[in-house]
């Protein structure tokens, strides 16, 4: 099995507000960079995006490190995501889980991979995660130009 690191970050204009995402995927010594936006979106929903876009490139299963610096997504997914499961998609205060679609994608796409979640602390020198932020951000603010 293929072993791939992915580096994920999500940024968003406003909250919500004008969003960019970007992953860099790492095998060995290549690099591929992705890159999107959306004109009305939140932080939540790009830090997935990013980790949906990056795990849906990788064409054949493979084991993959991947680094985000949002507690929410890797809290949810590997604390949460059960849970929300068994109680049919809500919160423990009976609330609709929120970004739920995008849940279930990254739910389909992660199953295809053995994936060890890290997070890191963003904004705090990770050469990777700087590089991911500062694309990310560009793409919010291009899509934010254009809106």
């Amino acid at each position: 099995m293929k072993q791939v690191e992915i580096f994920t970050d999500g940024a968003c204009k406003g909250n919500p507000g004008p969003g960019g995402w970007a992953a860099l995927l790492r095998m060995g010594q290549h690099e591929k960079e992705l890159t999107g936006a959306e004109a009305d979106t939140t932080n939540n929903r790009m830090e997935m995006t990013a980790i949906i876009q990056g795990l849906s490139a990788l064409i054949e299963p493979c084991k993959v490190d991947l680094y985000s610096d949002s507690k929410y997504v890797i809290d949810g997914i590997t604390k949460w995501v059960e849970g929300w499961k068994r109680k049919g998609w809500v919160t423990a205060s009976k609330k609709p889980v929120r970004n739920a679609d995008l849940w279930h994608e990254l739910i389909d796409v992660a199953g295809r991979h053995d994936i060890e979640w890290h997070w890191v602390r963003g904004h705090n020198g990770h050469e990777e995660n700087e590089r991911v932020d500062q694309l990310a951000s560009a793409e919010a603010e291009r899509i934010a130009r254009e809106g």
